[in-house]
This record gives structure tokens, sequence and C-alpha cells, in this order.
């Protein structure tokens, strides 16, 4: 887990779950092969390099985990079969199968408890001085899920709190060569808006989850396009949305 920009002035603050592939060789790999643990299956290929581009163009704080969501994942809480998944679409996860209470306890203590207690401590820190709080997860998914295509670019995700969603929708046709798109390629009948509920709607803070297809986050200049057209859409939507609408 790491923190980036903790100064930054910004309203918003940067949450990326997914950052990293790193499997520790003291769990043997999990038991995968090298371009099953490089795969999308392990993190969210680009959303750190998008992430820390946001966080410079914004002036946001950004915290990351930096373990691999296939040793656990920080957006999923401790009771789900999920959260240390044992199958990720057509990868199977030897190292995760039949993991007993004491070794599924291991991986909240290790993974999970630090890098929410760091996220709750960064937002409660900004509420109690009083400082203006918008959360934003960002992701990436993959351009096909059990061999079909998605032709979504950007998703646009929430849950019961949909005020920073629909303001960022509502600027969406400024990007008229974009599919931008509510809840997909996911929704939170998935179960993947949970940092949002812990995180943001526990505390009132409006909140959004970005999902950018990771074919356009390839490389430097597809990063920057990406951040440039999300920077745009996010600060529109900021100064569109009274302040009453955006905040607890």
């Amino acid at each position: 887990m790491e923190v980036h920009n903790s100064g930054g002035l910004s309203q918003v603050c940067l949450l990326c779950e997914h950052a990293s592939a790193f499997i520790p060789d003291s769990l043997n790999y999990l038991g995968l092969a090298v371009d099953q643990r490089e795969s999308h299956a392990a993190w969210d290929p680009g959303a750190l390099e998008l992430s820390l581009r946001l966080s410079a163009a914004l002036d946001a704080p950004l915290i990351a985990s930096r373990i691999s969501r296939l040793v656990y994942d920080c957006n999923r809480p401790p009771h789900v079969e999920s959260a240390c998944p044992v199958q990720s679409e057509l990868i199977e996860i030897p190292g995760n199968r039949n993991l007993d209470d004491a070794a599924r306890q291991q991986r909240v203590d290790w993974v999970y408890k630090p890098f929410c207690d760091t996220v709750s401590r960064f937002l409660d820190a900004r509420l109690l001085a009083g400082k203006r709080t918008v959360v934003v997860t960002v992701h990436s998914f993959s351009p096909t899920f059990f061999g079909e295509r998605r032709t979504v670019e950007i998703g646009v995700l929430h849950d019961s709190d949909d005020r920073l969603a629909n303001a960022i929708l509502s600027n969406s046709d400024q990007l008229p060569c974009r599919s931008v798109l509510r809840n997909k390629p996911y929704g939170p009948e998935d179960g993947v808006t949970h940092s949002l509920q812990l995180h943001a709607i526990s505390r009132g803070l409006a909140n959004v989850m970005l999902e950018i297809r990771n074919d356009l986050l390839v490389d430097a200049i597809g990063c920057q396009k990406i951040c440039d057209e999300l920077e745009m859409m996010l600060r529109c939507a900021l100064t569109e949305i009274q302040e009453g609408a955006i905040y607890a």
C-alpha cells in the first residue's frame, strides 16, 4: 500500500485498489504461470499509471494497494469468496483453493486492513479539517470477457449514491467518440462497489468508480489522453453541481 500526493489540494481523493500484480514468492506465486500472474486477472493494467496522472492533473491525493487482487481484493469484504478468488474468468488460482479461516484472516490482516485503515484515517482527517472531499476509485477492465468483445470504453459506476456519476455522465457528450456508459461493464449487482460503500457512502461523501478499457491504457500517449478526458469530465461535474448536492 502506498500514498501519493498526500497534501494534494483537490476535492478528489483517488483510490486504486488493483494497482499491482505483485504476488510474493512466499505464497509460491499462488501456483500461477508467469503469463497468468501478469494478466488482467492479477491486477488492473494501466490503472496505477492513469491514477498517478490524474493525481498530478487534479492535485489529488492517491492511495493505492500494491498487492495483487488474487492475494486479496481490496474492493471486496472479507466474508465473500471473491476476496481471495479460486477462479478469475478462465484462470484457476491453485494457491487460493481450500484456504482455511486462519489463512484467509492472514490475508485480511496483511493486505485489506492496512489499505482500509489508511483510507479511513485519511478521509476522517480531511472531514475533521473541514475539507470538501469526493472519492473516485480507478480501475481498468479487459477488452474481452469469456471471449465476448466489450464495446464500452469508459464505465461510470455507482451504488446508492449517484450524485457524482450523474454529473459526470451529463458531461459525457463532450466526448462524442467515446462509449461512456453507466454501471458497465459491471454494476453494484456484481459486488464491485464495496470501496464506495465502505469508504464514501458510509461518510456521506459523493463518489464514483471509473472503469477504463485497458487497451486504451497500453502506453503513455493513451494514458495521457484518457487522463485528459477524465479530468475534463470530473472538473465539469464538480463545477456544475451545487455544493449542497455534492457534499454531505
